[in-house]
């Protein structure tokens, strides 16, 4: 059994506290550094019994701060709650891209570390998400804020509440490393196979990563070696002529996509950001919408169903970027057409490789994430004339499939166009004709089509709409999303799931809700910086009273309650702070202790009117 040791630690000016509990057997450790207790010893013949097991210290977000404190513990021999306190506030006060002369090289480190934080990929801005959010989407019992504010000097008493909070945040860690298991076991499997660590990786660091281990294996240089040590080789262009990017053999009969393409030829950019903006190429009443992440368009506002006259049909390309990139040679300056021989090995290998195994789910980080990295300005992929060259020739080649089904196939119309694919209504006679447009692209491009029909499909606009496919599955996206990813926001997911009811099994709205029976479908987080507050307001006969709440709270829209208000910070140049209503007009009741929902009258008018958001207007 691998030795998985869970830890958190706590620090005060004036306290320090550390908490750890094995993750798979019922064994606890608790350290403290205070004014009244020194288990500095301790702590460091722990560590180094941790390491002489070949124990495994998991966290959240210990590289990046937990474990650089006690790592310095461990080489100062003795320390004192300030000097570990001043630690972490340096760590916290550090710009972040300065963050990383704070962390242990893996080398030096004196226990390996497994930190949940990097694996997710918590790190990037877009997928932040702190401790206390997951114990919001992982449904906990109890929803526990940091109990005293950061650089308060505690008093003796107050040392069993800080232990509490330290003992909680690590069982709701251990939580999350078991919603984690199958992440964790396929970096294992990764690592073991391939003797490169890949523990800490993000899902797009690992497919990075192998990429480049293919790269190098086949001779091509990625990295130049210097003075300021390794730096990834680029392609770094001053402008770019988009003509070039272009595949020289497209054209259109279509007048509004023939402008585009003609304008697109046009333009030199000094920058990807923003060279789509407002280009847009109205087909036959069907908007086809430009943009660096591929083109769009759809419908709005529609249910649209296959019956015995017409269906629903799905078009989607294979791997669209890989396959194009492959198909037409497309690659890095500075990577050569090696980059294109490996690009099509890890292709075929792929589909040796049964669907979720590790060896297939690597591959297929490998392969998607190179286009992405290809506009990262720190990528060893970086070519900003491939980026261009894979999303423009990209969209004008659906362009061209979408021209063709317009216009050669009879009573076809388009719904929706989508990076990788488009959905269109097609008369059940024009099918074989709808085939045979698509046999004709995909030998023109040497790309595949899969295809798919719908039963059903509820579309508010492109970003947000219901499919229920033929088969039964339902794909979902935008509001209608309730299977989220852990950094997405969990809260009402009863409205959501009803609307699926109401729109794909005519469930009565009102009726549906009010009889939903997991509470925790309504319940709903906000979140504040520590900059800010959350404040609740109770107001009786004439009179308000105003009670603090923690940052991150859970609550339920009620009948009865109190009106919840951030309280921000004064805008620049202004004096007053700002109180912000949340859910203005609504009373709730703060639930992060679950029994606090028990007896809650649920004010269902706030959930069916958000499930109306979702299902009126359709037709």
């Amino acid at each position: 059994m691998t030795h998985d040791i869970v830890w958190d630690c706590e620090t005060y000016p004036n306290v320090f506290t550390l908490h750890a509990q094995h993750a798979h057997l019922p064994i606890e450790w608790s350290f403290e550094i205070s004014d009244w207790r020194n288990d500095s010893g301790a702590i460091i013949e722990w560590v180094h019994w941790l390491g002489s097991i070949g124990a495994r210290m998991v966290g959240f977000n210990s590289i990046g701060f937990d474990y650089p404190i006690l790592h310095a513990l461990c080489r100062m021999g003795q320390a004192n709650a300030r000097t570990l306190f001043d630690k972490a506030q340096a760590i916290i006060e550090s710009q972040d891209d300065n963050r990383w002369m704070h962390m242990v090289k893996p080398t030096d480190r004196l226990v390996d570390q497994l930190d949940l934080f990097l694996i997710h990929h918590f790190d990037n801005r877009a997928r932040s998400t702190s401790l206390k959010v997951l114990e919001f989407n992982m449904r906990a019992d109890n929803i526990s804020d940091l109990p005293f504010p950061i650089g308060t000097s505690l008093t003796q008493d107050q040392l069993p509440v800080l232990r509490a909070y330290n003992r909680h945040d690590v069982l709701q860690t251990i939580a999350f490393y078991h919603h984690s298991t199958e992440s964790i076991r396929f970096r294992e499997e990764l690592t073991a196979r391939y003797q490169r660590d890949f523990m800490n990786h993000n899902d797009t660091k690992i497919g990075k990563d192998y990429f480049v281990m293919e790269l190098e294996a086949a001779g091509v240089q990625c990295y130049d070696y210097g003075p300021q040590g390794r730096q990834p080789r680029q392609t770094r262009r001053p402008s770019i002529a988009l003509k070039d990017a272009i595949l020289p053999w497209i054209n259109f009969q279509e007048p509004e996509f023939q402008r585009v393409l003609e304008w697109l030829k046009e333009q030199t950019i000094t920058e990807t950001k923003g060279v789509f903006k407002d280009v847009v190429a109205r087909v036959k009443g069907f908007d086809f919408v430009f943009g660096l992440g591929g083109i769009h368009g759809s419908v709005e506002n529609e249910i649209l169903e296959s019956d015995e006259d017409s269906v629903i049909v799905d078009l989607d390309v294979t791997s669209y970027y890989p396959t194009l990139a492959i198909a037409n040679g497309f690659y890095p300056q500075h990577l050569g057409q090696s980059f294109v021989d490996i690009y099509s090995h890890l292709f075929e290998q792929r589909k040796s490789y049964p669907k979720g195994s590790p060896e297939n789910a690597m591959l297929k980080l490998a392969l998607n994430g190179v286009y992405g990295d290809s506009n990262n300005v720190f990528s060893v992929f970086y070519d900003p004339l491939f980026t261009m060259r894979i999303t423009l020739n990209g969209q004008l080649l659906l362009c061209g499939l979408a021209e063709a089904a317009m216009g050669h196939v009879p009573g076809l119309r388009m719904i929706q166009c989508n990076t990788d694919g488009m959905t269109v209504i097609v008369p059940r006679e024009s099918r074989l004709r709808l085939k045979q447009v698509c046999e004709w692209w995909e030998k023109l491009t040497k790309l595949t089509l899969e295809q798919v029909n719908y039963r059903r499909m509820c579309i508010r606009d492109v970003n947000n709409y219901l499919g229920q496919y033929v088969n039964g599955k339902v794909k979902r996206k935008g509001a209608y999303e309730y299977e989220m990813e852990w950094h997405q926001n969990h809260s009402a997911l009863v409205v959501p799931k009803v609307a699926e009811k109401v729109l794909l099994e005519g469930a009565p709205i009102r009726e549906t809700v009010e009889n939903w029976p997991d509470i925790m479908d309504f319940m709903l987080r906000v979140k504040v910086p520590r900059s800010s507050s959350l404040v609740i307001e109770y107001r009786d006969n004439g009179t308000e009273q105003q009670f603090p709440l923690q940052n991150t709270t859970r609550y339920l829209i009620t009948k009865t309650g109190g009106h919840l208000f951030k309280q921000m910070p004064p805008l620049k140049g202004k004096e007053l702070w700002r109180q912000i209503g949340v859910e203005a007009g609504w009373k709730v009741t703060p639930c992060n202790d679950v029994s606090e929902a028990r007896g809650a009258r649920v004010d269902f008018d706030w959930y069916v009117q958000e499930v109306e958001k979702l299902v009126n207007g359709l037709s």
